[in-house]
C-alpha cells in the first residue's frame, strides 16, 4: 500500500552516481523521473539533500576549518544539490519548489512548514535546502525535523547500503545480518550507525517511521514510496 506523503533523504554521494563528478547527469535525470512517477500516483514528495559529494566537514583534505564555518559551507553544498534536483523534476514534467532554511530570496523561498505543506497538497514537490539552518546538526537530523514538521507517513533515507545491519556489512560481508525492522531503542542500544544519535532521538521522540534503502537504482525510490518490502524499517 503506497504512502500518501513521504520525505526522501538523498545523500550527496548518491547524487554523484558513484562517479568522480560532483553530480551525475544520467542519475539526476533518473531520480527526477522516479519522483515524477511517485507524484503521478498521488504521492506528495518532499526531499532533503545531503552534500557529501561537495563538502564533508572542515577536516577533509588537510583543511582545519572552524566547525561553524565548515557546517555553513555544507549548507551551501545542499543548495547546489537541491537546485539540481529541482531541475531534474521539472524536466521530468513535475512541479517543484526549493525552500531554504537560510534566506536566499533571489534563489528560492524561505522555508515555512505551512507553506511547504501547501505546496505538497497542490501537487508540487518540495526540496528543502540548508538542513536546519544551524551548525552542529547533520542533514539526517534536518530531514527528521522536517519529517516531523510536515507530518509525513515515512522518511525514506536513500543510502549506499540496502538497510540496517547488526554490524558493518562492508567490513563483515559474510557475517553481517540485515534487519527487516528495528526499533530506535535497539539501534541506540547496539550503537548501530544507521543514522546519527541526534536524528534517532528526534525520530524516537516524535514516533517517526524511517525506511532505509539502497539507491543503487533510481527505481528504488518508486518501489519504496509504493510501500513494497525494501530495505529496513526503523520505528518505535
Amino acid at each position: 500500500m503506497k504512502y500518501n506523503r513521504v520525505l526522501l533523504k538523498l545523500s550527496g554521494e548518491a547524487l554523484s552516481g558513484g562517479a568522480d563528478n560532483i553530480l551525475s547527469a544520467p542519475f539526476l535525470k533518473a531520480v527526477g523521473e522516479q519522483v515524477k512517477k511517485c507524484m503521478d500516483e498521488g504521492i506528495q514528495v518532499a526531499i532533503v539533500c545531503g552534500a557529501g559529494n561537495i563538502w564533508r566537514g572542515g577536516r577533509q583534505h588537510g583543511h582545519d576549518i572552524d566547525r561553524v564555518r565548515a557546517d555553513q559551507m555544507g549548507m551551501m553544498g545542499t543548495m547546489i544539490n537541491s537546485l539540481a534536483i529541482q531541475d531534474a523534476i521539472i524536466k521530468a514534467g513535475g512541479k517543484c519548489e526549493v525552500m531554504s532554511a537560510v534566506p536566499m530570496t533571489q534563489i528560492c523561498e524561505i522555508y515555512s512548514q505551512y507553506k511547504a505543506i501547501e505546496h505538497l497538497e497542490k501537487g508540487t514537490a518540495v526540496v528543502l535546502a540548508c538542513g536546519t539552518g544551524y551548525p552542529f546538526f547533520t542533514t539526517d537530523t534536518g530531514a527528521l525535523l522536517r519529517a516531523a514538521e510536515m507530518k509525513v507517513d515515512v522518511a525514506m533515507f536513500a543510502k549506499n547500503v540496502d538497510g540496517v545491519y547488526d554490524k558493518d556489512p562492508m567490513k563483515y560481508p559474510d557475517t553481517a545480518v540485515k534487519y527487516d525492522r528495528i526499533t530506535y531503542a535497539q539501534m541506540l542500544e547496539q550503537d548501530l550507525k544507521a543514522i546519527d544519535t541526534a536524528a534517532a532521538a528526534l525520530g524516537r521522540e516524535n514516533n517517526l517511521k524511517v525506511l532505509m534503502f539502497k539507491l543503487d537504482k533510481a527505481e528504488n525510490i518508486y518501489t519504496a514510496a509504493m510501500g513494497a518490502p525494501v530495505g529496513t524499517i526503523l520505528e518505535n
